[in-house]
């Protein structure tokens, strides 16, 4: 099927028509924004200029960081400038950027995660094999694996949404251009497309989300045979973990692995996985996390650090 089209631009509708909400929105994200951006960059560099960085923990988590930076910023610069503005416009080209970059840092950050759950596997189920499994250069390859798996998520999604023809009206029910608003404003049967994007983008997340659960389940159960110390330790950066996954899937299950409709809600559950859990994942990692906020104080305030190491 050719792509057919007489449109050179999508209209968002955005979050809201009121204009005090608006305005409201555009302080609160902004600072998220900022927040996100701040915090993801305090990690990546603090990890990347300490010790922390050949652990593999910490060498998923500062990949975790630089991809949830790439993957917020293919949304939230432009709902927060079309917050500011009546129209909400976006041409065609960069609607379809949009909804391939945003596949692609997603399925990057659903295999990311998923390595971390091994490495955690590795580690609290494994120990005395810990250094021989999780070896840099296995470390290099899972990595490479999470952006081959984005680019063979999205290419499929953005072959499809490509091939759409558009030829009535051309105002889209979100703040992005997503697969399932744009299915339903062309001008074409979008029924089996549908379903091959549940097929896709839903049966991804919920089959990660399954392994992730089972994995950390296995943890869990495995934390029985170690000391207190260990598990309070072990459980701390688990829950951390479990805590994002959360955070992520959840939103991300409900919007994607149902009939391809649109909700009122979606736009209020996409926000969830497009801004708050890329802002909260920075606090989620370091809060509860010694080894982190010690890393953090030794690479920002080496004098006061050097100071506490001498008394």
């Amino acid at each position: 099927m050719t792509s057919q089209r007489n449109i050179s631009e999508f209209i968002l509708l955005g979050l809201s028509y009121d204009q005090s909400i608006q305005i409201f929105c555009f302080v609160i994200f902004l600072l998220c924004y900022v927040a996100l951006l701040a915090g993801n960059l305090l990690i990546l560099i603090s990890i990347r200029c300490s010790p922390l960085f050949h652990q593999p923990m910490y060498y998923f988590l500062i990949h975790l960081s630089l991809i949830d930076i790439c993957y917020t910023s293919t949304v939230t610069p432009k709902l927060i400038g079309d917050l500011l503005v009546e129209r909400k416009i976006i041409s065609y080209d960069n609607c379809m950027l949009q909804v391939f970059t945003m596949h692609f840092f997603g399925g990057i950050e659903i295999f990311i995660l998923t390595a971390m759950a091994f490495d955690r596997y590795a580690a609290i189920c494994k120990p005395l094999h810990y250094v021989i499994i999780m070896n840099r250069t296995r470390c290099n390859l899972l990595v490479l694996a999470a952006w081959a798996g984005g680019a063979l998520h999205s290419f499929p999604q953005l072959s499809m949404t490509i091939q759409l023809p558009f030829c009535g009206p051309n105002e889209i029910d979100h703040y992005f251009c997503d697969i399932f608003p744009l299915l339903k404003v062309a001008c074409t049967d979008t029924y089996i497309i549908g379903v091959l994007v549940v097929a896709n983008s839903g049966m991804v997340a919920l089959v990660t989300f399954i392994v992730l659960s089972v994995s950390y389940g296995v943890i869990l159960f495995t934390l029985r045979n170690l000391s207190a110390e260990g598990r309070r330790k072990a459980l701390s950066t688990c829950w951390s973990h479990i805590t994002v996954v959360i955070l992520f899937f959840g939103p991300s299950i409900f919007i994607y692995l149902r009939t391809p409709i649109t909700l009122p809600e979606d736009k209020i559950f996409a926000l969830f996985y497009t801004i708050i859990a890329p802002m909260f994942n920075p606090l989620i990692y370091t809060l509860r996390n010694s080894e982190m906020k010690k890393a953090m104080r030794k690479v920002w305030c080496p004098s006061v650090f050097s100071k506490e190491a001498c008394n």
